[in-house]
């Protein structure tokens, strides 16, 4: 997959990915929305890596603000 991330973006949504944010914690669900401002809504998100699943289960909808998106792995 290559182009412009908004076009990676748009070829990933209803996908599984994988998004890593500035505090280390990563989040994987399905993307299912985002803006131009790569603001991302997840839905079936799970815990993030590291997170006992206890502490941090399973959300329906989780939004993550673009401004601590460090990556973002279809």
């Amino acid at each position: 997959m290559s182009g412009r991330p908004l076009d990676v973006l748009e070829a990933s949504l209803g996908e599984r990915v994988t998004v890593r944010l500035k505090s280390g914690e990563e989040y994987v669900g399905d993307l299912t929305g985002y803006d131009q401002h790569m603001n991302l809504v997840l839905e079936d998100v799970a815990a993030p890596a590291g997170v006992d699943v206890d502490e941090a289960p399973i959300e329906d909808t989780t939004i993550i603000r673009g401004d601590n998106v460090v990556s973002i792995t279809p």
